[in-house]
């Protein structure tokens, strides 16, 4: 894939490609990927969670599928509130409250003893943690102009998973030495991107939604997002699919650790991902340029699920980094081709809803893959829970097939709105006054 890309940028070679894959992105966006991957080095606690949960404090499956499940149900409640915040308030100061709140509830749950501690704090700082993702998208968004909106959510990804190939790493040796390190460490890099947002982000909401015509000062309610059936649909499939991506972080470390595993080479497996994210997320965008986004959005979604399903056959380290390897591919076409469309799908206006509401479907799938993950892998095997995976993508794939054309229909008539609304405002504009001397001269 990298050669093939690198040979259709020309002669330009790797200064050519980066020139195509970075250039000319705008100075905030950068600071808000340089946030990000700092943010990603450090985040070691959730990825070992269900280990910390099962091995360190011996909790159940169930249990520790429930507080971490706890966390999802925070997030769900924080991106609604995020999303609402960031176009009311505004996204910098939602993005500065939410990671501030997030460094201090991260080394509270590292304190926490017992369920009911554990999951109390879990949830909170789920609901602190997720309330940033929808400022954070919306602010991407105002910032970057459309035509590198999918480069943009590249290079994003690219940083996140940079950051995730050396946690995953690094988290299993702090994870042996002391189980608390994980969550100190993840409260300091948490802590160094809210100061990045606090000293080089300005504030970016838009003054006017052009597609719209509402002010963000008094925008519409949740219930514009609620009305999309269109855009509602799409999420509902972002869910799906998202219930099978979060496996990774809940059951396949308990599968692999109950297999003989340690945690350090379920580190090493995991990081598989993040590898292959980092070597070729930014050689995407080109192979997708032109594609139909339904069809890529399916190829990823069976992607996807023919590697969680194989999952039911693996056993030892290769194996597992193998299914890795295959999910790993359709992850890498999903996630910015999803991000890409949601920010075309959403008005300027409500920028922050529909991304909250986008967030949203990470969110429930982050409560409820642990949860139900948790229930088939203990009372119906290892086996039915890998195959219900891949029978899951099956039907992603399908219902993006279907629904492609309505939102296609839907994208075209946003941009003709706010293409009609923009012209308005340049026709209603009022002309300078002419000064009068220059009226006595012409006189």
């Amino acid at each position: 894939m990298a050669y093939r890309c690198l040979r259709e940028y020309g002669g330009g070679g790797v200064p050519g490609w980066l020139r195509q894959a970075a250039g000319g992105l705008p100075r905030p966006y950068w600071f808000l990927w340089t946030g990000t991957l700092i943010n990603k080095l450090g985040a070691f606690a959730i990825v070992y969670l269900a280990i910390y949960l099962t091995a360190h404090l011996h909790f159940s499956q169930t249990q520790a599928g429930l507080v971490i499940g706890a966390y999802g149900a925070g997030g769900a409640l924080g991106t609604l509130t995020g999303g609402v915040l960031a176009d009311r308030w505004g996204r910098r100061p939602t993005l500065l409250t939410a990671q501030f709140g997030t460094a201090a509830l991260m080394l509270a749950l590292g304190f926490a003893q017992g369920f009911w501690q554990l999951a109390v704090c879990a949830f909170l700082l789920g609901a602190s943690a997720d309330a940033a993702r929808p400022a954070f998208q919306a602010m991407m968004i105002d910032v970057v102009p459309p035509k590198d909106r999918l480069r943009a959510f590249a290079l994003h990804y690219w940083a996140v998973n940079l950051g995730f190939a050396f946690a995953a790493i690094l988290a299993g040796f702090a994870a042996q030495a002391d189980y608390l390190l994980l969550f100190a460490i993840d409260a300091g890099t948490t802590a160094v991107t809210a100061v990045t947002t606090l000293v080089f982000l300005k504030e970016s909401r838009p003054a006017l939604a052009p597609a719209t015509g509402v002010s963000p000062g008094r925008p519409a309610g949740l219930r514009a997002v609620l009305r999309d059936r269109v855009f509602l649909g799409f999420i509902g499939l972002n869910l799906l699919i998202v219930l099978v991506l979060m496996q990774h972080m809940s059951t396949l470390p308990i599968t692999m650790t109950a297999g003989g595993l340690s945690p350090a080479t379920y580190g090493w497996v995991a990081a598989v991902n993040g590898i292959m994210i980092v070597a070729g997320q930014l050689f995407v965008p080109r192979l997708l340029a032109g594609r139909q986004r339904s069809r890529v959005l399916a190829m990823a979604a069976l992607l996807i699920g023919a590697g969680f399903g194989l999952c039911a056959f693996a056993g030892t380290a290769w194996m597992f980094a193998g299914t890795v390897v295959i999910w790993t591919l359709g992850e890498m076409i999903q996630s910015p081709s999803n991000s890409a469309l949601v920010a075309e799908l959403s008005p300027a206006a409500l920028r922050g809803r529909y991304q909250g509401m986008s967030s949203l479907s990470w969110s429930v799938a982050t409560a409820l893959a642990p949860i139900l993950g948790g229930f088939v892998q203990e009372h119906l095997g290892d086996s039915a829970l890998w195959l219900s995976c891949a029978g899951l993508g099956v039907v992603v794939a399908a219902g993006q097939l279907a629904s492609g054309p309505a939102r296609e229909r839907r994208v075209a008539a946003l941009r003709a709105a706010a293409a009609s609304a923009a012209s308005a405002v340049v026709v209603a504009r009022p002309r300078r006054a002419v000064p009068r001397e220059k009226v006595k001269e012409v006189a």
